[in-house]
């Protein structure tokens, strides 16, 4: 990539809508996680490669929960945009909202946060241009999502020293 001018929070903001049918449900008529997991992560794709502008892939995504039930004929929206960016990797903020298509009440559902990386043709990755926020929620956003990346090195550096801590252990014991 050549171009690493930053990029604003909506060159590259995306918004999809599906119909939840029969097949994308359980036996209780409610959405699988893993179906809405999909289209959140689909999402996300979309913002990270109109930001980047190369390929992406997905490294990391953060807890999820769902707040309740996305029901069989509710019409899911994810909506999607890029809230902080490292040196190769972004965070992707996806907002889930379900509409009940009769009454036109909309319910926000879940919040996701997921980390993609830009790679080259090897597979290696390749920095991006920085990210503009415009407004002061898009600011605010950027704020909160670089807290949520220093919580995520502090946690893989205490997963290396745990890693490193049995290996010392286990080199020990067999000793």
């Amino acid at each position: 990539m050549t171009d690493r001018a930053p990029r604003p929070v909506s060159a590259s903001q995306h918004e999809t809508s599906e119909l939840i049918m029969p097949q994308d449900a359980n036996i209780l008529g409610h959405a699988f996680g893993g179906a809405i997991m999909a289209m959140v992560d689909k999402a996300a794709a979309v913002s990270a490669f109109r930001h980047a502008r190369t390929a992406c892939v997905t490294a990391s995504i953060d807890r999820v929960d769902f707040r309740e039930p996305i029901h069989v004929g509710d019409l899911v929206t994810c909506k999607a945009s890029v809230n902080f960016v490292g040196t190769t990797s972004m965070e992707i903020g996806v907002r889930v909202e379900a509409e009940d298509l009769i009454s036109g009440a909309r319910r926000h559902t879940n919040t996701c946060y997921l980390t993609f990386v830009a790679i080259d043709r090897n597979g290696r990755p390749v920095p991006i241009p920085k990210v503009l926020p415009e407004t002061d929620e898009q600011q605010r956003r950027h704020e909160a999502a670089q807290a949520r990346r220093r919580r995520r090195l502090e946690e893989r550096q205490d997963e290396k020293r745990q890693d490193d801590q049995r290996l010392d252990d286990a080199r020990d014991a067999s000793r």
